[in-house]
């Protein structure tokens, strides 16, 4: 295909040369992401002949690291999702990536409509999902408004 006369560069190399190194010690790739944050890079053929978007970080376990086995995800240990260093990544399973992401958030301290989460203010589920007694009344005396008007 006519790459409108450019020389065509492998993926290594366009990968490479799309990171920096942080002083935190990460290497951050400096090219596209997804919605989620994470690198992305187009492998074979361009973006019309059929190629395929892979996420940075997977490949660059795959080159370093050797192949994901099957059954897990990778997991960055810093928390930042553009960073490509291998030491930052670990594969495990997916159960095991989803608790250290929540496990390294900030407890929310107050509800989508800015109500503290206090003693008086928070109430709890049977199934141990706190919910915001102040918007739960509110919701309350909407419905029963509703029921009132018609």
């Amino acid at each position: 295909m006519n790459n409108g006369g450019r020389p065509r560069i492998d993926l290594r190399t366009r990968l490479l040369s799309r990171t920096v190194i942080d002083p935190s010690g990460c290497v951050l790739y400096t090219g596209a992401r997804d919605r989620d944050g994470y690198g992305v890079i187009l492998s074979g053929g361009g973006a019309l002949y059929g190629a395929r978007q892979l996420r940075v970080h997977r490949v660059m376990y795959e080159w370093f690291a050797g192949p994901i086995p099957a059954g897990t995800t990778i997991d960055h240990l810093c928390r930042v999702r553009n960073c490509v260093n291998v030491s930052h990544l670990e594969a495990v399973a997916p159960r095991i990536n989803i608790q250290r992401g929540y496990a390294a958030r900030p407890p929310h301290t107050h509800c989508r409509r800015g109500h503290a989460f206090d003693k008086l203010n928070t109430g709890w589920h049977p199934d141990g999902k706190r919910y915001c007694r102040a918007c739960q009344y509110a919701s309350t005396a909407r419905s029963r408004l509703r029921k009132r008007e018609a």
